[in-house]
């Protein structure tokens, strides 16, 4: 008689993930890029050299240096953000994390406890909101139009949230390359967010995972440039949409008693070693022209994709064009249920994210739904959205 291993788990699990299944014909969930584009023999090149010099350093945790990451990696992380986002940074105010997820886990441990209110964007990323239930803790949406968080919503919600005594312990947002809307905050509106902020004495966390990949304009300062030291802002940023999401590289910037917090947190013995010495070794020389080239192939897919979305939805469907990264946000008429033709269209070989799990309301968003067309290939983007329409006039 087989022993039942499951009956003795705790009972207040989520269910168990299903089987691994290859992704259908046309995915256009998750956050995956443009295989064509990730440089794996620069980066082959990359691990070789690095590993050639420093190899021996495996032989301890932490390459046997500070927990907080590979020092040449936090430098380049400080030196870019400097370049490209007039943010000055201490390569000690970096640690490296798994991935941006990682990023979101440490800050929510350190700041939430069960029944804490966040306040989060209208339309925002789904692992966030999944997080902030795993921690038992609420949320509130503010209103966002098309250059992000509107500041007379985000200061009425704040002043409601006073009058009911209660204190959001953070504002999360997504500023540049919004996901899943793909706007661009301006940095005047940034500005204005900031002291609504501090008028109400809310922390920032800033999540910039696609503010490299802008391609309508240039990329504002970060939240925490603007802050300018006052320590008001926490930053996360990630190389997974810039470089390749399987590194599972990411890296939080706060001040250092912060990242000192955090990284008690932290307590995985550190992110993956031969990782950080590639992409030390790759993006220095590398990083900038790589970036560029990824942008420009984003950009001709993502055009390929908003004419598809024109083309076979019409008048039904409302899309702006993003202002950069890897999806486009489509919002449907009144009455529409996005989450409703999920299973129509897996029969046809078609994923997408329905809107739901991508709002702080999920009844906002059940007429609107993510695509990804990062990492379809432009015939793919073509055929899968013309089906999608299909099976949305079906459903």
């Amino acid at each position: 008689m087989a022993f039942d291993m499951p009956a003795a788990f705790r009972p207040d699990l989520p269910p168990a993930a299903p089987a691994w299944e290859e992704p259908p014909e046309y995915s256009f969930v998750g956050g995956h890029n443009c295989a064509d584009t990730v440089p794996f023999a620069a980066l082959a090149e990359a691990s070789v050299n690095a590993l050639t010099k420093h190899g021996r350093a495996l032989a301890t945790y932490n390459l046997g240096g500070s927990p907080l990451g590979y020092h040449p990696l936090r430098e380049f992380v400080a030196e870019s953000l400097g370049a490209r986002a007039a943010t000055p940074v201490d390569p000690e105010e970096v640690l490296i994390t798994s991935g941006s997820l990682q990023a979101l886990d440490l800050v929510n441990q350190a700041m939430l406890a069960p029944g804490d209110t966040v306040i989060i964007e209208q339309a925002t990323y789904g692992g966030a909101v999944s997080r902030l239930a795993a921690v038992g803790a609420r949320w509130e949406g503010v209103a966002l139009d098309d250059d992000g968080i509107v500041p007379e919503h985000l200061e009425a919600l704040l002043t409601d949230l006073r009058g009911r005594g209660v204190s959001p312990k953070y504002l999360y947002t997504i500023p540049t390359v919004q996901n899943p809307t793909g706007s661009v905050m301006p940095e005047a509106r940034r500005h204005e967010i900031l002291d609504i902020c501090r008028r109400f004495d809310v922390p920032i966390f800033e999540d910039d995972c696609y503010a490299d990949l802008v391609w309508d304009g240039s990329r504002p300062p970060t939240f925490r440039a603007i802050d300018r030291g006052a320590g008001q802002v926490v930053y996360c940023g990630s190389f997974s949409k810039t470089i390749a999401p399987a590194l599972r590289v990411g890296f939080v910037v706060a001040d250092r008693p912060v990242i000192q917090q955090l990284l008690a947190l932290k307590t995985d013995a550190g992110t993956g070693a031969v990782e950080q010495l590639t992409l030390a070794e790759f993006a220095p020389p590398h990083f900038d022209a790589h970036v560029e080239k990824l942008t420009g192939v984003l950009q001709e897919k993502c055009s390929r994709m908003v004419t598809a979305v024109e083309r076979s939805f019409g008048s039904d469907v409302t899309v702006v064009p993003p202002k950069g990264g890897i999806y486009v946000w489509l919002t449907f008429p009144e009455g529409v249920d996005t989450s409703s033709f999920v299973d129509a269209a897996a029969a046809e070989g078609i994923e997408f994210n329905p809107g739901r799990g991508w709002s702080a309301d999920p009844e906002w968003g059940s007429r609107r739904l993510r695509l990804c067309f990062g990492h379809t290939d432009a015939s793919a983007i073509d055929d899968g959205v013309a089906k999608l329409a299909e099976v949305y006039r079906s459903a």
